[in-house]
């Protein structure tokens, strides 16, 4: 990995709500949680194929509630949704920090063709 893919900082919003992600070339994303979960690296989220990929709706209020280094390649993060298994290495938070606009766009997208919403659902 080049210089600028090394993060130079990693920090979580005191809301829990944003990681912020800062490299050594001087880009810098604020990740929002909903966004990170729902394009968690993890097999739960993209299967083991582009066609498993799962769409999930209602995580507009999830929250990170940790973040953990994993060696020197990777952070994992721990959401109140219980999911906790995807390793978002540097690489990959800084293609989700260059592609932001544009996946967000798709997942609501591809949330409204399945008549689901970002909202969670109500509870009565």
């Amino acid at each position: 990995m080049d210089d600028a893919g090394w993060p130079t900082e990693i920090r979580l919003s005191r809301d829990k709500r944003t990681l912020h992600v800062a490299f050594e070339g001087g880009a810098a994303y604020a990740l929002p949680a909903e966004y990170l979960r729902v394009e968690s690296p993890s097999a739960e989220v993209q299967g083991h194929a582009p066609s498993e990929r799962k769409w999930l709706g209602g995580k507009r209020l999830v929250q990170i509630l940790a973040v953990e280094p994993v060696g020197n390649y990777a952070v994992k993060l721990s959401f109140d949704d219980l999911h906790d298994t995807g390793l978002f290495t540097w690489s990959y938070l800084r293609e989700l920090g260059e592609e932001h606009a544009a996946r967000f766009s798709r997942y609501e997208a591809e949330l409204a063709s399945r008549g689901l919403g970002r909202d969670p659902a109500r509870r009565t």
